[in-house]
């Protein structure tokens, strides 16, 4: 495959499994909520996209993300400052050699930046005053417990076909030599 192809299929193919995860984000399907909490899809594509990524490659999908989610279910909270943290602090565990490109590492990540993403809205509650602390608190506990394992569990489906396209990237080859 010519390298002109490829990066025209990988164009499309990122656009089209970022707009997937996006609208599957406003959905509620059968057996993809837990406590009437959906699954986080836009945080999942994040985690995959920036694994392979630069920290400035992940920060701005992480705004760009943030700002299309902002557009679909309004701004307040804001899903920007949330997601560009996901998109750095994913990009730079890739640096780490304890990280491993697996099934498990990737759900753990997913896990561990759904809980990041949920603190940071949650603080803008906090800032916001227009909730009870008390409320703020029972409701990040069971948002953040239910959107991680959810969102854990599911991330394989996103990781697996993505990652397999990205492995067979014409330039691999050519710059592993």
């Amino acid at each position: 495959m010519n390298w002109q192809r490829y990066s025209f299929l990988n164009n499309l193919i990122i656009g089209s499994s970022a707009t997937l995860c996006l609208l599957l984000s406003l959905t509620r399907l059968p057996g993809m909520e837990l406590l009437g909490i959906g699954t986080n899809w836009v945080l999942i594509w994040l985690v995959v996209w920036s694994m392979k990524r630069t920290v400035f490659q992940g920060m701005i999908a992480g705004l760009v993300m943030g700002l299309i989610q902002d557009g679909l279910t309004g701004a307040y909270p804001s899903h920007i400052l949330s997601l560009v943290m996901v998109g750095v602090l994913t990009a730079r565990l890739q640096k780490q050699k304890y990280i491993q490109e697996d099934f498990i590492s990737v759900a753990l990540i997913v896990f561990g930046m759904v809980i990041v993403a949920e603190t940071s809205t949650s603080i803008q509650y906090i800032l916001g005053g227009m909730r009870p602390l008390t409320d703020i608190w029972r409701d990040y506990q069971q948002l953040v417990l239910s959107s991680a394992i959810l969102s854990s569990l599911w991330a394989p489906v996103v990781y697996y076909p993505l990652n397999s396209w990205w492995d067979k990237a014409p330039y691999k080859a050519s710059s592993q030599k």
